[in-house]
């Protein structure tokens, strides 16, 4: 593992291989908390923790899973990690920040089900990562996210006062935005560092 490495991985993970405009994993709360900036960013954050700590949590519940010959029960595990894990954000956010806990309402225990989540610890395993390596790339996977999110309620909050032909307004207008952002995203995939 070296430094050229992890930063492959950090790259990779928030540009060329962003989980929402790459390989279009949870699109669900991307659309669905992206009408604001402050609860996009929220949500961007919960969902990068959730991520990062689903990736360490997984990887030592997948070094036992091998060991006992149990591969096949790793999506009923991580499943189980990240519905845990979403009901501690849920409440920490509750009590600590109860304005964002109530802007994000539903959408917060969607996270459980944010194939993102799900998709950063199954793509670990399957890349074959190391803990630090698969630790990476669930924060920065996470911090992809976030930058999704945060570009696309920044331009949906423009939207919001720009003058749409009437068969676009709402919805059609932001699902042509976000195909437009990722078509943007789509030009790094053939960046070249070093």
């Amino acid at each position: 593992m070296s430094i050229t490495s992890l930063l492959a991985i950090s790259l990779g993970a928030i540009l060329t291989n962003n989980f929402i405009f790459s390989q279009f994993l949870g699109v669900c709360p991307f659309l669905g908390v992206s009408k604001k900036i402050d609860t996009a960013v929220g949500m961007g954050g919960a969902v990068t923790f959730v991520m990062a700590l689903a990736s360490a949590f997984c990887f030592f519940i997948n070094k036992v899973l091998v060991a006992l010959n149990l591969e096949f029960m790793q999506t009923v595990a991580f499943i189980l990690v990240v519905a845990s894990l979403v009901q501690f954000v849920e409440m920490f956010l509750k009590k600590a920040i109860p304005t964002l806990y109530t802007a994000l309402g539903v959408y917060l225990p969607l996270i459980t089900t944010n194939c993102a989540v799900l998709g950063v610890a199954l793509l670990n395993v399957q890349n074959n990562y190391n803990f630090i390596e698969s630790v990476v790339y669930g924060i920065t996977g996470g911090l992809g996210f976030l930058l999704a999110i945060f570009l696309f309620a920044a331009v949906r909050e423009q939207t919001e006062f720009s003058e749409t032909p009437k068969a676009f307004e709402g919805f059609p207008i932001a699902l042509i935005t976000s195909g437009l952002i990722a078509l943007a995203f789509m030009g790094f995939s053939g960046l070249k560092v070093w």
